[in-house]
């Protein structure tokens, strides 16, 4: 028979030996934390009239209580649903971009998730927490027709651990409360989020002028070490640009605490100095993969955008960040 198990709003088949078929709901925080401390080893489940579990393993044996299945919510069913098919990995791909840069404000709820936006010539994910701001967008994929929706942040994040990072074609479906994933024995199902998403389009800058192009990892590096002396609360660091040459500086006056540091760089632009958030950059700078990134900036007051140097081909990733206001 086949064994469904639920994960918040994940379905996985697989293929079991037993005697009877049957249905329990068990708890799932203690069903995986003793499963995955067990070897891998055919394991026995006895299921009682009152839904009592007993696990049995080569070498022990565990009870817990489970619950009524009939208790267990309805499978919401996928009913004048649009679908369009997708390599598993272009999904994947597409939440890891931007999954970092949702919001935790509950009083925002729209930005507590990604905004899909759907359309004929292709799709753009996009997340904000209205500090920075990620859009990934892809033309080698497209949807019938023209749509958009939020997905939270809990089951993309689930389903991004579950689908295989391959070339595997998965199908998406979705009406208007629902986001339906199907790829071999993987369904994934989701209520999705009842709210307006920001219109992202206007906060993005059109004329940023100034170019600055660094190594990623020596970048990233160097706000790792300069950021150690930041503010705790702020995370501040500020950059100073002169010619080829970047000075990272980080304090925090209550401890006494300050770091300076200088790099090279190839800056194409007026002498500037503004000031970040330096984990907002380390987190954005890992969502690039280019060895080389370019930021885009104009005056120490207007928002900065982070792009790889090279893109691929029917991808382009942008990234805004919001600046601090510099410390006197």
């Amino acid at each position: 028979m086949n064994l469904k198990t639920y994960f918040c709003s994940n379905i996985k088949f697989m293929d079991v030996e037993a005697k009877d078929s049957g249905r329990v709901c068990i708890p799932g925080k203690i069903l995986h934390d003793s499963l995955k401390n067990i070897p891998e080893q055919p394991l026995t489940f006895n299921i009682d009239k009152n839904n009592g579990v007993e696990i049995t393993s080569d070498n022990g044996k565990y009870k817990v209580m489970g619950e009524n299945p009939d208790n267990f919510p309805k499978e919401p069913l996928a009913e004048s649903a649009s679908s369009f098919n997708m390599p598993s990995s272009a999904l994947v791909t597409a939440i890891n971009k931007c999954i970092f840069a949702t919001s935790t404000d509950e009083l925002r709820p729209a930005m507590t998730g990604i905004f899909f936006e759907l359309s004929p010539k292709g799709i753009t994910t996009v997340a904000t927490d209205a500090h920075r701001l990620v859009r990934f967008s892809r033309t080698d994929i497209s949807s019938p027709e023209k749509a958009s929706f939020v997905v939270p942040k809990k089951p993309l994040n689930l389903l991004k651990n579950v689908l295989p990072n391959s070339d595997a074609e998965l199908t998406v479906s979705y009406n208007s409360n629902h986001l339906f994933v199907k790829q071999d024995g993987i369904e994934l199902v989701c209520r999705l989020i009842d709210a307006r998403f920001p219109d992202y389009k206007v906060v993005i800058p059109t004329d940023n002028p100034y170019k600055l192009t660094l190594n990623k990892n020596d970048f990233q590096n160097a706000l790792r070490r300069i950021n150690v002396f930041s503010n705790k609360s702020t995370n501040q660091v500020a950059l100073s640009i002169s010619g080829s040459e970047l000075q990272l500086s980080a304090q925090d006056v209550d401890f006494s605490f300050e770091g300076n540091e200088r790099m090279t760089c190839q800056y194409d632009g007026e002498d500037l100095q503004i000031a970040f958030n330096a984990k907002f950059l380390i987190e954005m700078l890992g969502a690039a993969d280019t060895n080389e990134v370019v930021i885009e900036l104009s005056t120490p007051t207007k928002a900065g955008i982070i792009k790889p140097s090279e893109q691929e081909e029917n991808e382009e990733l942008l990234m805004l960040v919001m600046p601090l206001m510099l410390n006197n």
